[in-house]
């Protein structure tokens, strides 16, 4: 089910301008930005919890906002779920009565059998009679999303929703996210300003910075992009699928491969051929002219530099490697020293991987 969004709203010294499209497949777009790019504001505007200046939005078909035909869908009409960063959970009711809050007020309700069935998939059967107060952040989160669910949305939007949670609670909840995208299939809008999120939950990413789109596209060629922000805004590093090729169960390890190539981690517990994300950070890639001898490092890679741009006294190297795209960060003077330039051929050298969201060297 598609969504075209089209948005044009001023407040301020503040302008939203922001095209884009979600839905179909992949089912989740991730809307990613720095704080304060308008990502938020984007969301509210489909879910209907605002009306923009102008601009159209449009979900299966059915047009819910033209400012040109004065079209205005109230939000309860919607069909779209919506989870915010604090789960907004009526205090007063338990986990089972804030669940068919939704549920009662949905267009066409579910089926017994569809509660059921969203109580299992987010583990949540041993919290009905419980009251919000006496739940953690990650548990709380799980009820907001099962609420949201019994909605029977045709667009699941997502408002940071782990932001307030602490490493701990979100790696809780993480699995019941991805549980989520692959048994509902339901149209999903994420935002969140945090790559490990986007990285396990998004396949493509809609990036916005400053009110305006400045890049959208499949999550593993958006990442590998060097045009991006720049300082502590810029994107940290690539995207990659790789698949589990192999244990080295006498050294705890397990081989990891990805367009001919061949990463070493330390040992995941998934099953040979399973399909994982990695991410690998722009800091942690370290080049070398010629193959580097008597090192510690178990992933060292030959790779050809495709585009570089300076920033700073810094430099981004992106590295083409057969199919994948890397980044290294590196110092300008090393990028002098070495003479780097598009078309060289060097050798990277990888410190640490973050697998799933786990980071391993």
């Amino acid at each position: 089910m598609k969504a075209g969004v089209t948005l044009q709203h001023r407040l301020g010294d503040f302008t939203l301008d922001a095209a884009f499209e979600f839905g179909e497949s992949p089912c989740v777009t991730a809307l990613f930005g720095p704080s304060g790019a308008g990502k938020s504001t984007v969301l509210a505007a489909i879910a209907g919890l605002f009306r923009p200046q102008s601009g159209r939005i449009a979900l299966g078909g059915e047009v819910l906002f033209d400012s040109e035909r004065r079209i205005f869908v109230p939000a309860r009409d919607r069909r779209v779920g919506i989870v915010f960063q604090d789960a907004r959970l009526f205090p007063h009711m338990n986990v089972h009565a804030n669940l068919l809050y939704g549920w009662r007020r949905a267009a066409a309700r579910a089926q017994d059998q569809t509660i059921d069935a969203v109580i299992a998939l987010l583990g949540l059967e041993e919290l009905l009679a419980r009251k919000p107060r006496t739940l953690s952040g990650g548990e709380r989160a799980r009820v907001a999303l099962g609420r949201a669910l019994l909605m029977g949305p045709r667009a699941l939007l997502l408002d940071e929703p782990l932001t307030a949670l602490d490493a701990l609670r979100k790696a809780e909840i993480l699995p019941y996210l991805e549980r989520l995208v692959q048994e509902t299939k339901i149209p999903m809008l994420y935002v969140s300003h945090a790559l490990d999120e986007v990285t396990r939950l998004a396949d493509r990413m809609v990036v916005l910075n400053e009110g305006r789109i400045v890049a959208e596209g499949s999550l593993f060629d958006v990442t590998a992009r060097l045009d991006l922000f720049t300082g502590k805004h810029r994107l940290p590093g690539a995207v990659l699928e790789a698949q589990i090729a192999r244990h080295d169960e006498p050294h705890g390890l397990t081989e990891l491969a990805f367009d001919g190539e061949i990463l070493v981690v330390p040992h995941i517990g998934r099953t040979i051929g399973d399909k994982v994300r990695i991410r690998i950070d722009a800091d942690d890639v370290m080049l070398a002219l010629t193959r580097p001898e008597g090192l510690s490092a178990n992933n060292i890679l030959a790779a050809e530099i495709s585009a570089i741009r300076e920033d700073g006294p810094n430099a981004d190297v992106q590295l083409r490697l057969n199919g994948a795209l890397l980044i290294a960060r590196i110092t300008r003077r090393s990028l002098e020293r070495l003479d780097l330039k598009p078309g060289t051929q060097v050798f990277a050298l990888i410190k640490s991987v973050t697998v799933g969201g786990r980071e391993s060297s």
